[in-house]
């Protein structure tokens, strides 16, 4: 099926921030839009919020005043559901309950046309179970729009069991004719993002409560080294810890309690206590008045290496050796026949990048009587502005200060972490990369689907499953596997997918 004609009606029902957001994007794509809410005035507030964002960008040269009137002129404010029988698409974004919604398809069969298109905004419900019941089932989908939908390019075109996947691919072609990135999925719990995004949240809360670092500090690793536009920490805050609880709650239950989606009895506490983030003006920061953000915690200045030597290969960090080279440090001759991991040996401290083991059972089992310091994955070595550093029990302190004074003349700052296995990035994004792997073993979607998702909903700056190939997906498996072997439980069991990948030699993008 092709796109919605342009002349074709759309309707939204659910006039808050989501249904307002969705009505000016197929209004702006030139659509007639009749919007609904069940609660009176609440239409027509959101019809004047859209005037008044549109206003905004008329001041700041953005949008032609007459274009502005003509966007608002498409947006109709309706007062009875029956009002909206001419609509060819009817986009609901009500309450997130599925009874709600399923009382509000089961009157709009009665009121549409036979071949209109029903579709749910849901973030997390059943396609499947919303459409239960209804005489014409196929016509059903999910066409989840991230929040602000203006701004965001991401749909996710969702089907159900009975959805019929000419409608699928017409809403996919709708989204896309309304300039946004649709990417299609099964209808299982989270969909892809808020699915493939729980290890984001995840295991920043599990290493927090294990002491690696603090919140601020964490956050600082996820932005400065591996390339996030936000902190997981501070996403919680700006989503509110009572939302980010439920659907990391949603999901644990639809899973049938799979410790991989286990929640964290730190965030309970947090929702517990009223601290939700910036809607309640303080949750992991403080959003009040002249509060002051924390600091990471930022290992003091140490004296640069005199000569460094490489052992073996360093896989992703090996653009370290052109950076050491670049600031005029001493390197030795190269040896590659080291069998053992790559590392880089200075005066007083052994480096090599996390495998997933803490630095202390790696000195155990392979650096007996040497100093060694694990440094963290980073999206580019060239461009990172901070390190992970994680010292062995083994290790005198000067260790730590001797790998300090290497990244810091290389521009970095440094931070000690707590010894805890997997370190910060390249855990997060094992984890993510892992999660994905399983959504695409379960057909919830393409390899290149959850990588777009994971683009375009939450900014990531590469999709998981490209991220693991440009890590190396045998170094993925390896990390995920030695979290298992470190803390022995399900919780990091390795996707089946990955690991035949890993065997066969191929990869997500083939």
């Amino acid at each position: 099926m092709a796109a919605l004609a342009k002349e074709a009606m759309v309707a939204v029902v659910g006039a808050g921030t989501m249904g307002g957001g969705i009505a000016q994007v197929a209004a702006a794509a030139g659509h007639p839009v009749l919007l609904f809410d069940a609660i009176e005035g609440a239409a027509e507030r959101a019809r004047t919020a859209i005037g008044n964002a549109l206003k905004r960008l008329v001041e700041r040269g953005r949008m032609t005043a007459e274009a502005r009137e003509a966007l608002l002129q498409r947006i109709k404010v309706s007062t009875d559901l029956a009002q909206l029988a001419p609509a060819r698409l009817v986009i609901e974004a009500i309450l997130e309950e599925l009874e709600a919604k399923r009382l509000l398809f089961k009157k709009l069969e009665d009121i549409l046309a036979e071949d209109a298109i029903l579709a749910s905004n849901t973030s997390s419900l059943s396609i499947t179970a919303l459409a239960a019941g209804l005489r014409r089932p196929g016509r059903v989908c999910g066409m989840h729009f991230f929040n602000p939908p203006p701004l965001m390019p991401l749909v996710e075109v969702v089907s159900g069991l009975a959805s019929d996947p000419a409608v699928a691919e017409a809403v996919a072609a709708t989204a896309r004719a309304w300039g946004k990135e649709p990417v299609h999925a099964t209808s299982t719990p989270g969909f892809i993002v808020n699915r493939v995004a729980r290890p984001f949240y995840g295991e920043a809360l599990r290493l927090l409560e294990e002491g690696s670092a603090d919140f601020a500090t964490i956050d600082a690793l996820v932005r400065e080294t591996g390339g996030f536009r936000m902190g997981p920490f501070e996403v919680m805050d700006l989503v509110g810890q009572d939302v980010n609880w439920a659907v990391t709650n949603a999901v644990f239950a639809a899973f049938f309690y799979d410790p991989r989606y286990k929640p964290s009895l730190r965030q309970k506490e947090m929702v517990a206590a009223g601290l939700l983030g910036r809607k309640s003006g303080r949750g992991w920061y403080s959003y009040e008045a002249g509060a002051s953000a924390p600091k990471p915690a930022t290992l003091p200045p140490a004296l640069p290496p005199r000569r460094v030597a490489i052992e073996g290969r360093l896989g992703p960090a090996e653009s370290l050796a052109a950076a050491i080279k670049a600031k005029g440090i001493a390197l030795g001759p190269r040896d590659d026949t080291d069998a053992r991991e790559g590392a880089i040996v200075l005066d007083g401290a052994v480096l090599r990048l996390s495998d997933g083991r803490s630095a202390t059972e790696c000195a155990a089992r392979e650096h007996r009587g040497e100093p060694l310091v694990l440094f963290d994955l980073a999206r580019d070595y060239g461009s990172a502005k901070r390190i992970a550093l994680a010292k062995a029990d083994q290790a005198p302190p000067a260790a730590l200060a001797a790998a300090a004074g290497l990244f810091q003349a290389l521009g970095m700052q440094a931070t000690a972490l707590d010894d805890t296995p997997g370190m910060v990035v390249m855990r997060i994004v094992a984890m993510l990369a892992n999660e994905a792997a399983e959504a695409v073993s379960q057909g919830v979607a393409t390899a290149q689907a959850i990588d777009t998702a994971m683009l375009k909903g939450v900014s990531y700056p590469l999709g998981p499953l490209a991220w693991a190939e440009a890590i190396g997906l045998e170094r993925v498996l390896a990390v995920i596997d030695n979290l298992a072997r470190s803390y022995g439980e399900d919780r990091y069991r390795a996707a089946a997918l990955l690991r035949r990948k890993v065997l066969g030699g191929q990869h997500f993008h083939e």
